[in-house]
């Protein structure tokens, strides 16, 4: 997971990055590129010159007005002359650094996991065929997000290191720049749809040549993704839905425009907070979401809690909900990789429609899928 994820829907704020204050470099406008079709995600775009590759990524982090460049060549082309960019790869890319198990993914999705050779702290990582290349040594530790071991990451000599951020300077991408390694900035946990997020697995795919088979991925996650968000309209009841939990007296949950808080919508049920503004998450008192959801059919991720003895002995105003009287909890904390990485977080943004299934199945068992769990179990 980013390790700054705390609490399940809330906005995942990475600290890795660095912010450019000056405009852009222009690119020369050519009427031979052809832009690749991305339908849902809005903060990267692709157009193909035939023997180089333009990928832009135009919303590295929320509210961000800076535009990055990327020149991705192809067979040892060289970048035409007067098209200035931000960083220069050639592709298919054989040797990559990333630093979200949200990017894990999509490398193994399009089967170049053998290219990944550093990532920062290893035991976040749940997925089978990446923690077999860690256990043969394959893959280098390289310290934690906040602290990127420049030395490792730079001993590496990576094609290039994709990062994910926020507005503001961090040295150690500098270092790694300055060093003539390209960074990528990577801004998929902006999106503020399930398929747009699911739809970076295109920005990846550019840096293998491997768009077609991206295209055919994202198809089957779409397909899978819409039928299930028309069964879910066939069902007879909206369910109430409240998310979250305390976190030091402060209750977090997913706000009404955030991604989390559209799967609830497309499970054809009625997340109580839908109508507050804003993508991340919101912070209220435990009196506030009292008010306004004690009598919530469904609770769901209710952060790490995995039973009900657990959550209630925390806090007693938590056995005033409906949802907990009722045994209406659902949480994803129990799905746990290798070395106790949660799954949800490495995993969901990439399969909404996975997501979307199980919350179609908790919130309406009448409509009977056939489905085995993905991340949301009830809790013991």
């Amino acid at each position: 997971m980013r390790t700054s994820a705390i609490l399940l829907f809330i906005c995942i704020s990475g600290l890795l990055n660095s912010c450019k204050k000056e405009v852009n470099k222009k690119i020369s406008v050519s009427d031979k590129g052809i832009k690749q079709q991305i339908d849902y995600a809005t903060g990267f775009e692709i157009v193909d010159y035939g023997s180089y590759k333009i990928l832009s990524v135009t919303k590295a982090w929320p509210d961000s007005e800076v535009v990055f460049n990327y020149a991705l060549l192809k067979d040892e082309a060289v970048l035409p002359h007067g098209i200035e960019v931000d960083a220069t790869i050639q592709i298919p890319v054989k040797n990559i650094v990333v630093t979200s198990t949200t990017h894990l993914p999509a490398l193994e999705l399009l089967g170049v996991t053998q290219t990944l050779k550093g990532f920062p702290n290893l035991d976040y990582i749940s997925s089978k065929t990446v923690r077999k290349r860690i256990a043969a040594g394959q893959i280098k530790d390289l310290g934690q997000n906040e602290s990127i071991n420049t030395e490792s990451t730079i001993s590496l000599q990576p094609d290039v290191v994709i990062s994910f951020g926020v507005a503001g300077e961090n040295k150690a991408l500098n270092s790694i720049q300055r060093a003539g390694i390209p960074v990528f900035y990577n801004g998929d946990w902006v999106e503020k749809t399930p398929l747009g997020q699911a739809e970076w697995i295109k920005f990846f795919a550019a840096l293998y040549d491997k768009e077609a088979i991206a295209d055919s991925i994202f198809k089957d996650i779409e397909t899978n993704y819409l039928t299930l968000k028309n069964r879910a309209q066939n069902a007879n009841s909206s369910p109430t839905v409240l998310s979250g939990a305390m976190f030091k007296d402060v209750w977090y949950l997913p706000k009404g425009e955030s991604w989390a808080a559209q799967l609830i919508a497309d499970a054809n049920a009625d997340y109580l907070y839908k109508d507050t503004r804003g993508t991340g998450s919101t912070s209220l008192s435990i009196e506030e979401v009292l008010t306004t959801a004690q009598n919530a059919d469904f609770w769901i991720a209710p952060n790490s809690f995995e039973n009900y003895d657990e959550l209630g002995n925390t806090s007693a105003a938590y056995q005033q909900f409906k949802a907990f009287k009722e045994r209406k909890i659902y949480g994803f904390a129990s799905a746990k990789g290798e070395t106790g990485g949660l799954i949800y977080y490495e995993l969901a943004s990439s399969r909404p429609d996975w997501v979307l299934e199980d919350l179609v199945a908790i919130f309406h068992p009448e409509l009977e899928l056939d489905h085995k769990p993905h991340f949301f179990k009830a809790l013991d």
